[in-house]
């Protein structure tokens, strides 16, 4: 297994989390705290919404997502999120789904302004049991690079 230095990967490499069931309690109980649109807390209203029934909300979606960030195999030395890039939500997540978690690596540069670590990009996508994605973006990541080994005396 990979230790997850920058060094370990390459432009192509995929890694992967999941699955992860969401519940109707748990889209229910995030959109009560978080965004509480009647077509993410009432089932009612979800049925005659755009959606016609009950759908996590973005803000569950993006953290379902991180979740599975933190448990991809192999695991990456992620030191800072830089940022997400062309956000996408193609498909509504809803109470049953299975989300899995694939993240390919686009592009990978050393940092010119910290030696200590290097840049990886990736497009993330979360997708249900069905295979429709509910989440894809671009993703940047500060990433550390493998400590030099000292010299033997």
């Amino acid at each position: 297994m990979s230790s997850g230095y920058f060094e370990d990967f390459e432009i192509g490499d995929s890694r992967k989390a999941g699955p992860y069931l969401v519940s109707k309690a748990e889209i229910i109980q995030v959109a009560k705290q978080f965004d509480p649109r009647p077509f993410h807390i009432d089932e009612e209203a979800a049925a005659r919404s755009v959606f016609r029934g009950l759908t996590a909300s973005a803000a569950h979606t993006f953290s379902i997502f991180i979740f599975l960030t933190n448990k991809v195999q192999p695991p990456l030395r992620a030191l800072a999120g830089l940022g997400y890039d062309e956000l996408r939500l193609p498909n509504a997540v809803r109470p049953g789904d299975e989300l899995d978690l694939e993240s390919i690596v686009l592009e990978k540069r050393e940092s010119k302004s910290r030696p200590d670590t290097g840049i990886i990009r990736s497009q993330p996508h979360l997708r249900n049991q069905r295979r429709e994605t509910v989440f894809q973006c671009v993703s940047s990541v500060l990433v550390a690079r493998r400590p030099a080994e000292k010299a033997s005396t």
